[in-house]
């Protein structure tokens, strides 16, 4: 379980602690019941989703040369991923004010993001449009690592977990939530005549390939977690980006990731944002590894509406 302990690291933010136990019974924006609860709790999915909507980004030159130009990632790649990764923990597992605290000082970092792409188009981190497409690159790739690496999902479970997604959506400025995945194709559609090719691509999943995430995790799993990553891409962006043959998955590949995943499923990490959170809301700290109906009764008896984990 080296894998899951490595990507784990989600209980800081900007040295500011974040403390996912407490307040004791301080709601999440995301019920225990949600697919948000059952999705995030999976390292291969955050891995995995979190690179594909990182290529998603980059696709277009205005979000490609905010995050390159204005942010730590040419010299800090890791780091700045395990904060975005931090960001969106916290969203689901997080008391609700902790949450409120990031997501403002993340659009407050991004409020001073602006400028010029090479062709000489203007963009700015808060344009509407800009933060419609990353929540959705987000969503897109979380659930769809999920359905493909970990556990498949129904049409249903997937309009579930973009619709558990508004609220906090809200939170940074979007205006456009996805509520299924055919909205995921619609916006994706309307962006892809910008999408192209671009040597920042190629660094990026050097970076992911290279292990510097996790050291100690064997590195074909970080080449496989790159080729799937890139697996996951709409065709339209896969080729718009120049990702050819190389960046197959093997079927031995395919395999070892969905070993690694189904495991860290049925696997409780006592310390994790999920099992904290679980503490916090007087659920046994492995609730969310258990079983849909189990979690269902302990949700009962802890005295939470069982409805919310049903909503659409």
């Amino acid at each position: 379980m080296n894998l899951v302990l490595a990507m784990l690291d989600m209980t800081s933010y900007l040295g500011w602690k974040i403390d996912f136990a407490s307040p004791k019974d301080e709601a999440a924006y995301c019920h225990p019941g949600s697919m948000a609860w059952r999705v995030y709790k999976n390292p291969i999915a955050l891995g995995i989703g979190g690179v594909a909507a990182v290529l998603l980004e980059f696709a277009d030159a205005r979000i490609r040369s905010g995050v390159w130009d204005h942010s730590t990632y040419k010299v800090d790649p890791i780091g700045r991923s395990k904060r975005t990764g931090v960001a969106a923990m916290v969203g689901v597992y997080g008391p609700a004010s902790a949450a409120r605290r990031v997501i403002q000082g993340v659009t407050n970092m991004h409020s001073q993001v602006k400028g010029k792409t090479p062709g000489g188009e203007a963009y700015q981190a808060l344009d509407t449009e800009l933060l419609d497409w990353v929540a959705a690159t987000a969503g897109y790739g979380f659930l769809n690592a999920y359905d493909r690496f970990v556990a498949p999902l129904s049409e249903a479970d997937k309009t579930r977990f973009y619709t558990e997604g508004a609220e906090i959506g809200a939170l940074y400025g979007v205006k456009a939530p996805l509520r299924s995945t055919a909205d995921f194709m619609a916006m994706m559609e309307k962006l892809a005549p910008r999408f192209e090719p671009h040597p920042i691509v190629d660094e990026f999943l050097a970076i992911i390939v290279s292990g510097q995430a996790a050291p100690a995790v064997p590195k074909f799993l970080h080449r496989a977690l790159a080729k799937a990553s890139v697996s996951l891409l709409p065709p339209i962006v896969r080729e718009r980006l120049g990702l050819g043959p190389e960046w197959n998955l093997s079927w031995s590949e395919t395999a070892a990731l969905k070993a690694v995943g189904k495991l860290a499923d049925r696997v409780p990490v006592p310390g994790s944002p999920a099992w904290d959170a679980a503490l916090r809301l007087g659920l046994p700290g492995n609730f969310v590894w258990r079983s849909e109906p189990e979690k269902l009764r302990l949700i009962a008896a802890a005295g939470l509406d069982p409805a919310q984990a049903l909503a659409a």
